[in-house]
């Protein structure tokens, strides 16, 4: 099974973090990831590697979120592979969830969105570019 081509598979996780850097060399020294920043809009996205494979990302808020606080602490995310984002924005609202970032695309990687289950989980879904 390819993660990023199936739909309703687990293809990413994403740490949010006030500092990255810790993160990094905590995660690093624990599950012997290598990790490699880029810049990106509002400040660098790090990327863990496992080997060759890339396992995971860690970055700070984005700009306009809330910030890293005790009723806001660092959390990782998870993101699914769908095959239309619109579409799966649809089914999820039908369903009882809401749209919490409405779908984007991501530059270079796939279209994405931010959703949240009738429980309150919240979890993003992404349509990976080929």
């Amino acid at each position: 099974m390819d993660p990023f081509h199936t739909h309703g598979a687990f293809s990413w996780s994403e740490l949010t973090t006030s500092d990255p850097n810790a993160a990094a060399a905590f995660y690093g020294g624990l599950f012997g990831w290598s990790v490699q920043s880029m810049p990106m809009g509002g400040g660098d996205y790090h990327v863990a590697k496992l080997g060759e494979a890339t396992v995971a990302g860690i970055m700070t808020p984005p700009p306009g979120s809330p910030p890293v606080s005790p009723s806001s602490p660092p959390s990782w995310g998870v993101y699914l592979t769908v095959d239309n984002v619109e579409v799966t924005v649809g089914r999820c609202a039908e369903l009882g969830g809401k749209t919490l970032v409405p779908p984007m695309d991501v530059h270079g990687v796939g279209r994405m969105a931010v959703l949240q289950d009738p429980q309150g989980a919240v979890f993003s879904v992404m349509a990976y570019f080929d």
